[in-house]
């Protein structure tokens, strides 16, 4: 995630993240930009027709750009919208994490290090397991054992966010056996651990419910059909003047929309995703200031 400064206009202008787009977008705004010389060439040199002969749609180009505008906004709003509710769901996370802990140092004694310990380490472990998990798969050099059988029963299950928690819930379930912890313990703790659960799940349903294949699929539709045809409707009008035009329109419609599936997983590494790593390391220092 980029940390900036929103009121320093020209460094934003200016900034790299703009090269970067320019060069994600540069081979299909190198294609328009050739087919609109093509189509000047063709239609004001080689065939040499006047604005009466061949008059040109501007008013249709104006009517559909204000119309694509509209689908453009809904579908900024709708990626947006998928990485605020990952935002909120981290928060969530921090939130937990954080009770968890605090609910921990009251319930267990300063004498009882082992068992702190084990939970200053597991709780960050679930959620780097977590983190990664949204991503292509848990990092063990990541994780901090807590015994020495970690590892190896993480490694039984296939989602290892759900063993770290089943590991969680069971060792809060033996300190209620040994008398350590009592049932309103119990049952406060049982509250946070659900949280984990339930906040996790929501980041896989942004994770695995992408926006729906057709939207997508007609809105780079109707954006390669507006700007393919866009040289035409402007071309008797502006003349060589369109080439650049082009260049310009097409720029923005395909930045929105390159921006629009860049945020729509902000789970992973893209500049504009959420700083899962630097949130997971956080909790990581906050819980360890908490219980050890």
């Amino acid at each position: 995630m980029v940390n900036y400064n929103p009121k320093t206009w020209f460094k934003l202008i200016i900034h790299s993240y703009s090269r970067h787009v320019l060069k994600t977008m540069l081979p299909a705004l190198l294609f328009l930009t050739g087919f609109a010389s093509l189509v000047c060439y063709a239609i004001l040199d080689h065939f040499d027709l006047k604005a009466s002969q061949f008059p040109g749609t501007p008013a249709v180009h104006s009517l559909l750009g204000i119309v694509l505008g509209l689908f453009l906004v809904f579908r900024t709003n709708s990626a947006y919208d998928r990485w605020w509710d990952g935002r909120r769901m981290w928060g969530g996370i921090v939130n937990s994490t954080r009770n968890l802990a605090l609910k921990l140092n009251a319930y267990l004694p300063k004498e009882e290090h082992d068992e702190r310990a084990w939970f200053a380490k597991m709780i960050p472990n679930f959620v780097f397991a977590m983190k990664e998990n949204l991503r292509q798969g848990v990092q063990f050099a990541e994780l901090e054992e807590a015994d020495d059988r970690l590892i190896p029963e993480l490694k039984k299950f296939k989602h290892k966010p759900n063993g770290i928690s089943g590991m969680l819930y069971t060792r809060i379930n033996t300190l209620y056996k040994n008398d350590k912890l009592t049932g309103d313990h119990l049952i406060n703790l049982d509250k946070e651990l659900k949280d984990f659960i339930d906040l996790m799940g929501g980041c896989e349903r942004i994770k695995n419910t992408p926006i729906p294949y057709s939207y997508s699929m007609f809105i780079k539709k109707f954006i390669f059909i507006y700007l393919i045809t866009l040289p035409f409707g402007f071309v008797t009008t502006l003349g060589y003047v369109t080439i650049p035009t082009v260049m310009l329109v097409s720029y923005v419609l395909l930045s929105v929309e390159l921006i629009a599936e860049e945020i729509e997983d902000p789970f992973g590494r893209d500049v504009n995703d959420l700083p899962t790593d630097e949130l997971a390391k956080r909790i990581r220092d906050n819980i360890r200031e908490i219980l050890l």
